[in-house]
């Protein structure tokens, strides 16, 4: 190796100081981030609001709410259904908001792989 230690930079071929620094900070904003997610309700209804579905951003399903005309003996599957369907929405808005969380920290940057690293 030369005198001096390594020389590599962004056109040599390296990893520049700053682009650690630049990774670390933006590693630092995905974390505050998933902690503000997980802390957070998402609400889904389904059935024109006969079931309601309440998660948290670790997919943790809080609360679900059946409204007592929903329940139907003789149609067990579709309140089975609703209850998935809300489930399914709810969980569709925490990965639609951890999507547009990580594409504002990368400035739409697709990382790849990289992405889940940070």
């Amino acid at each position: 190796m030369a005198k001096g230690g390594f020389r590599g930079g962004p056109l040599g071929g390296g990893i520049s100081a700053n682009m650690i620094k630049q990774a670390q900070k933006m590693q630092q904003e995905m974390l505050k981030m998933q902690e503000e997610m997980e802390q957070k309700e998402y609400e889904a209804t389904a059935g024109g609001g006969m079931v309601k579905a309440v998660i948290n951003g670790k997919h943790e399903v809080l609360r679900l709410e059946i409204k007592p005309e929903a329940v139907d003996p003789e149609d067990v599957e579709m309140l089975q259904d609703m209850i998935i369907a809300a489930i399914n929405e709810a969980m569709r808005q925490v990965g639609d908001e951890a999507s547009a969380g990580l594409n504002k920290l990368t400035g739409g940057v697709n990382l790849g792989n990289l992405g889940g690293l940070l």
